[in-house]
């Protein structure tokens, strides 16, 4: 399996991670050019749009998947989520929050750390 086959089946996994732990699913891989979103998903309760970040990782050398999201990174989601927001605004205004959804090991036996509230929006 390609990096890419292995990211898109990463970001499969997660969003059905999350749907089984409550989130409803908004949208994947919104692409702009400011970068991209992996999933955006949203939350009942409390009402919440929530931007996620997936990152796979086979091996958790190095700081592992969630250690990966640099604040370069970061910068990113949060003018692509911006600029997704923009786009429908009826979503913007919901609270917002970015999480950060880490798989290590094979893809068939992950561990899952889901990290919410990962980080914020510098507004």
């Amino acid at each position: 399996m390609n990096t890419r086959a292995r990211g898109t089946a990463a970001e499969a996994l997660a969003a059905v991670y999350l749907m089984m732990k409550g989130l409803r699913f908004v949208a994947r891989n919104y692409r702009c050019r400011a970068g991209e979103i992996d999933l955006i998903m949203r939350s009942r309760r409390p009402e919440l749009l929530v931007i996620v970040e997936v990152r796979y990782r086979r091996h958790s050398r190095f700081g592992g998947a969630v250690a990966s999201v640099t604040a370069a990174k970061q910068k990113r989601i949060i003018r692509a989520a911006s600029l997704f927001l923009r786009q429908d605004p009826g979503l913007a205004v919901i609270p917002l929050r970015f999480d950060v959804l880490g798989i290590e090991g094979a893809l068939w036996r992950p561990q899952i750390r889901w990290i919410r509230n990962a980080f914020e929006s510098e507004s």
